[in-house]
């Protein structure tokens, strides 16, 4: 491993700055609901973004501004998603104008997010009104404001920074993010900005970010709901001085391995933050003929509500690992598969080659009370793996998304 964690957040890096506030979008006037996040000098950028086909205003705009491959400033708000609004897109760009006549900045480099209830008018009003103070409050330490900003059903900030070496110089790269609910694979549910002082192309860092959110966010799933907004983005200053990665090899293989470190971090904080969740569930399969097959596997496996339920009641219930795998289409001798449960306090072997075997449910039950739960799946038929994260399936879900809009 190569990196290593540090304190930070999403202005870890050098050039960053962040600041969140209350702006009047909630209702709840204790509950900071826009963010900014502002580097002193243009970045290289990239994003992804939702595969729904319902996608909101924030995106439509972002694609446009991200267009040709830069960023300087990411603007957000939460308490209301500007999705499948008559004028979504005017207020996105709005959004955006407000933001780059406040830093001096241009338009085109601003992204746009917004998170919360669908369907409804963005009042422009109060974001156009607290601009200035967001701009006057940035700071190197604003950072948990603005991760504070993006929350909406979350109960807890999610934060992560790592430095790695490239090139011989310390490289920085922090993150913040957002997601509780409406989270499945290929976008989750969810907002997440990423900065770094790498020097990296446009093109480079573009196919890092696809990369590590292949393995990382594409493989959370809290309740099998793909939302409207999720974005991905990343910005580069590059004032860690290295060598700008240009192309595929040693420097950017690290950059990829520490941007896929936070991600897969944040990626675990969202989904032990599951709405409702009591447990963070890991589903790590072993042995599989293909990376394909694996992330089948795992995914399948982490999206069944069954098991989900099970884990809840710390039930050691593996008919339903095997259950999950023989539906995920993936190419699987089941007559080879072993299951296992496993927790910091130990680990017990449930299944041997696709079948049932003796084991103390005193004992895994001890295990499967606990918040964090691995489900291990070896194949015992190749060398790829994958890990899929998700949650316990509880009451206080459908408490939860029962009242969500009022």
């Amino acid at each position: 491993m190569a990196y290593q964690f540090i304190d930070g957040s999403v202005t870890a890096a050098k050039g960053f700055k962040a600041s969140g506030i209350h702006c009047g979008i909630r209702k709840n006037k204790s509950k900071r609901d826009i963010g900014l996040i502002f580097c002193e000098k243009k970045c290289t950028a990239a994003a992804v973004y939702t595969t729904n086909l319902v996608q909101s205003s924030p995106i439509t705009i972002t694609r446009k501004n991200l267009a040709d491959g830069y960023a300087q400033a990411v603007i957000v708000n939460s308490g209301n998603a500007n999705t499948c609004n008559a004028d979504g897109d005017i207020k996105a760009q709005q959004m955006c104008d407000l933001t780059a006549n406040a830093l001096g900045i241009s338009a085109a480099d601003v992204i746009v997010a917004s998170t919360g209830v669908i369907g409804q008018i963005l009042p422009i009003e109060p974001i156009e009104n607290a601009i200035p103070t967001l701009a006057a409050e940035l700071s190197e330490n604003g950072a948990t404001n603005a991760a504070e900003a993006i929350m909406t059903t979350d109960t807890v900030k999610k934060e992560v920074a790592v430095e790695t070496t490239i090139g011989g110089k310390t490289v920085k790269i922090g993150g913040i993010s957002k997601g509780s609910g409406m989270i499945h694979p290929n976008m989750a549910t969810m907002l997440c900005f990423v900065t770094t002082d790498a020097a990296i192309s446009s093109e480079m860092i573009q196919k890092a970010v696809k990369t590590a959110a292949d393995d990382t966010f594409n493989m959370i799933s809290i309740d099998g709901d793909t939302s409207t907004n999720d974005t991905l983005s990343v910005m580069a200053s590059g004032l860690a001085g290295n060598e700008e990665i240009t192309a595929e090899g040693e420097d950017y293989d690290s950059f990829v391995e520490a941007l896929t470190a936070v991600c897969r971090e944040l990626s675990k904080k969202m989904a032990k933050d599951g709405e409702g969740a009591t447990k963070l569930l890991v589903c790590k399969v072993n042995g599989a003929k293909t990376e394909k097959d694996a992330k089948g596997v795992a995914k399948s496996v982490i999206c069944s509500s069954l098991l989900k339920a099970a884990m809840f009641g710390a039930d050691a219930n593996w008919g339903r690992v095997l259950c999950a795998i023989g539906y995920s289409g993936s190419d699987v001798d089941v007559h080879k598969v072993d299951v296992s449960f496993a927790s910091d306090k130990e680990k017990i072997d449930v299944c041997k080659n696709g079948a049932g075997i003796e084991f103390s449910e005193e004992i895994a039950k001890e295990i499967l009370i606990r918040d964090e739960i691995d489900i291990i799946v070896e194949l015992n038929d190749g060398d790829s793996y994958a890990e899929a994260y998700g949650c316990d399936l509880t009451y206080d879900y459908v408490k939860i998304n029962g009242d969500y809009r009022t």
